[in-house]
């Protein structure tokens, strides 16, 4: 048990709670503490019967049982290994502008539910995490399964298709203007540490320096890939 404690401690802060209510509601909703019912996404209750709380409860609930457990598990390993390295690596040392992407992301993804009728909004969710990730990191090369390569680029596109098969777009363009801010009340209560990425359209301090190395023309090479799963 201090093993999975201390793995659970060294999780960053965000992603950290993010998963643990990722596991904490889908939990409750399994052993029947709370009625699944509660936990979608409906529209006509939110809009008509005021239950506030049902576009926060369906970005973590997420119906486990034999035919989804497999779904869940595989997402829940996005979730932990995307938004962590986003939150230790583009936005390292700024937990506020991190926050503040998520929300954004979280805001957008529940006008489109309300307005398409999707009940649930987990996936969808850590589906723009991986998109944010993967545009940052897009020449790199990483490995799927069956021994698959491509550009990370594509990655989130391949793994729609494979959430669509075993089931059963947030556009970002860095450089240009800040459009989108992080709140101040944010930088207050998440302090940033040191230099990364502020608000929205702006590349990476890392990214800026390997432009400028290049004469600001071309791609950077991203180096050697790696599996799904490896640190």
């Amino acid at each position: 048990m201090s093993d999975i404690g201390d793995w659970f401690r060294s999780i960053p802060a965000i992603t950290r709670y993010w998963f643990a209510a990722s596991v904490a509601v889908p939990l409750v909703g399994k052993l029947g503490l709370i009625s699944p019912a509660y936990l979608f996404l409906w529209p006509e209750a939110f809009l008509y019967r005021f239950q506030v709380w049902r576009p926060v409860t369906a970005t973590f609930y997420f119906p486990v049982g034999p035919g989804t457990g497999f779904l869940y598990l595989v997402n829940l390993y996005f979730l932990y290994q995307y938004s962590t390295r986003l939150e230790t690596g583009a936005f390292d040392g700024r937990p506020a502008d991190y926050l503040f992407m998520v929300l954004f992301n979280w805001i957008c993804i529940v006008i489109t539910g309300l307005a398409m009728d999707m009940q649930l909004l987990m996936i969808p969710l850590i589906m723009s995490v991986l998109y944010v990730w993967a545009q940052l990191n897009r020449d790199m090369i990483v490995s799927f399964w069956f021994g698959t390569r491509f550009k990370a680029c594509y990655l989130p596109w391949v793994i729609l298709g494979f959430n669509y098969i075993i089931g059963g777009s947030y556009p970002m363009d860095l450089g240009g203007r800040n459009f989108l801010s992080t709140p101040q009340f944010l930088y207050r209560w998440l302090p940033s540490r040191r230099g990364g990425v502020s608000g929205f359209g702006t590349p990476p301090a890392s990214m800026r320096r390997a432009a400028d190395q290049n004469g600001g023309g071309g791609r950077h090479n991203w180096g050697q890939g790696f599996r799904l799963g490896d640190q």
